[in-house]
């Protein structure tokens, strides 16, 4: 009988959940590409200059980038045009207008030809490295982001390579704490690495910005890498399951670490990746995110007297993928990282001794399949039971109000008008920067239905489970289906949430909860893991926000399967937003 209906049970501790999953294969794509920028300058503009960073060719020892069939154009031809490559080594176009008195269309469009190739890969660099050439130690220097100078990052960062002598090991170490330490958050306060210590959340340039300033400290170069990623997915096959990548089409940052053996290697600590896939453009490269401005930015001066405003910005990137071939698989899975982490397989050690492989490929048994590997017999485990009561549950006291799940969220954001990220700075500096807001969110009433995981250490009576939604209209309705766990996998569902017509969904901008009440049904859920499934009739056009990485639950926790399916046999690499809402027992 499942958990929640029955009266009594053994008292347990939740334990977390991740794992390392280490891979192999290739991606090989030729992606059309174009960004495309429109700006409505006002009456006053004197001057009006933007610039972009060409993306260039790129080799390294995992990611490889080949740029063709690059072109310019322009809706009102520039009055000048200056080409320069800058002291990091962008290729920097710069076009200016002089006192334009209409909308100016520009469009950067080119040909890529991305590939990523993850077989072993061996460093015998040691640790302390000895020392680098002149341009690269160029990235060992700290700055207001990324401040490796600082007290606390210089004893972190000691703290993490204590006992290492491997560069490689070395680099390792620090990027599992950072994906270890990190929660993904869209619009964090700050974005320097000193925030992303103290509290732990970020987006995309915290995560560089921590990775880059502990490598430094560490006297590893590091350079910041500004680029874009592109929205479609890809698939890592394991016996049991397939693994779904996913990202946001936007603007990105990530990392790339300097080897003296292998050169620089990109890595990506907000998408928990030692490598980057082909689904990135990289773009322009600098000490931090501070620095990296140069792609998209629009600068302008205005006559004497003239009121002080903004001109209007507005940028759309559009990929095409005329041929993608992909063939990733699993090749074990480790129990390192608290979250779920893809790797190469990695082999190091220092110079003059024999290479060896950290971690041995293994695979992570239950005892169970311990003991028939053994035996040749499947036998029951011993349950461990820490400590056993028996609890009616039925006959405690809910009183407290509690609100669990995945909650951080941009409520009723307007993605489609966001531009910047700080509103004053271009008033001051006469500048408009890129920014990193993407909307992480995956249409959810297609062709698949999904499933999220969420934990009690108490004993609750459930009252709503709300979902951060969008409606695009549609017809139909939308409700939830809650399920007991077995082996990491919801069983058939035993309650359902009363139904909500899509119709009458109204969310004017960005997302909210959306809450779907179990109410009436006075359930008891004890304390364990849980399911709820997304379920939907007729044809709603619905999408769901998510948190990249795994912000709360275990690494398995956000399945999906096909709508005629019965096999929840896809994990996503994403945590959907969603607040359990109820009352505790006192």
């Amino acid at each position: 009988m499942l958990r929640m209906l029955i009266c009594w049970m053994l008292l347990f501790t939740i334990s977390g959940y991740g794992y390392e999953i280490v891979i192999s294969g290739y991606q090989k794509s030729q992606i059309n590409y174009l960004l495309e920028q429109t700006i409505e300058p006002f009456a006053g503009i004197e001057e009006l200059q933007v610039s972009f960073v060409v993306p260039q060719d790129y080799l390294s020892p995992t990611y490889v980038q080949r740029v063709e069939k690059l072109n310019f154009k322009f809706s009102l031809e520039p009055d000048n045009r200056e080409i320069k490559t800058d002291n990091r080594g962008n290729l920097v176009h710069e076009y200016t207008w002089n006192r334009p008195g209409k909308v100016i269309n520009c469009q950067i469009s080119l040909q890529a030809k991305n590939e990523v190739n993850l077989a072993e890969l061996k460093s015998d660099v040691p640790f302390p490295i000895p020392g680098f050439p002149e341009d690269v130690s160029a990235f060992l220097q700290g700055t207001e982001m990324v401040p490796a100078g600082d007290a606390a990052i210089r004893e972190k960062a000691n703290q993490l390579t204590k006992g290492i002598s491997s560069g490689m090991e070395a680099v390792q170490t620090i990027l599992h704490f950072v994906v270890d330490h990190m929660r993904y958050v869209l619009i964090p306060e700050k974005f320097d690495a000193m925030y992303a210590l103290q509290t732990g959340k970020g987006n995309c340039q915290n995560y560089s910005h921590l990775a880059a300033a502990l490598l430094r400290a560490a006297r590893i170069p590091v350079r910041i890498v500004n680029g874009v990623t592109l929205k479609k997915g890809f698939q890592i096959s394991s016996e049991t399951s397939e693994y779904s990548f996913e990202m946001s089409q936007g603007r990105h940052s990530w990392i790339e670490v300097y080897f003296p053996d292998l050169g620089w290697l990109p890595f990506d600590p907000q998408q928990t990746q030692f490598f980057v896939s082909n689904r990135y453009l990289r773009i322009e490269v600098g000490l931090d995110n501070n620095e990296t401005i140069q792609d998209g930015l629009v600068r302008w001066t205005q006559a004497v007297g003239a009121e002080r405003q903004l001109p209007k910005l507005e940028e759309a990137i559009e990929s095409d993928f005329i041929s993608d071939d992909v063939s990733f698989k699993s090749i074990q899975k480790l129990a390192t990282p608290s979250k779920l982490l893809l790797s190469p397989l990695l082999v190091f050690a220092p110079a003059g001794e024999v290479p060896v492989k950290v971690k041995e490929p293994e695979e992570i048994l239950t005892e169970v399949e311990e003991a028939e590997k053994i035996t040749g017999e499947v036998e029951e485990p011993e349950k461990e039971v820490e400590e056993q009561l028996l609890v009616d549950y039925t006959k405690l006291n809910y009183q407290k109000p509690l609100e669990i799940g995945n909650l951080d969220f941009p409520r009723n954001f307007d993605f489609v008008l966001s531009r910047f990220q700080d509103q004053e700075t271009p008033l001051r500096q006469n500048e408009l920067k890129r920014n990193f807001i993407v909307e992480t969110a995956e249409y959810v009433t297609g062709e698949r239905i999904f499933t999220q995981t969420f934990e009690l250490d108490k004993p609750v009576q459930l009252d709503k489970i709300g979902l951060a939604l969008h409606s695009f209209g549609g017809s139909g309705d939308l409700w939830l289906e809650i399920s007991d766990d077995k082996d990491g996998y919801p069983i058939p569902a035993v309650a359902a949430s009363r139904k909500i017509s899509a119709p009458r969904i109204r969310i004017p901008r960005g997302y909210d909860w959306v809450d779907f009440d179990f109410s009436d049904q006075k359930l008891i859920l004890s304390p364990g893991r849980y399911w709820f499934v997304l379920r939907f009739s007729g044809f709603p056009i619905v999408n769901w926000f998510y948190s990249y990485g795994k912000s709360v639950g275990p690494a398995d926790g956000t399945r999906s399967r096909q709508v005629k399916g019965n096999k929840w046999d896809t994990i996503h690499s994403f945590e959907f937003n969603y607040r359990v809402v109820g009352l505790a027992a006192e």
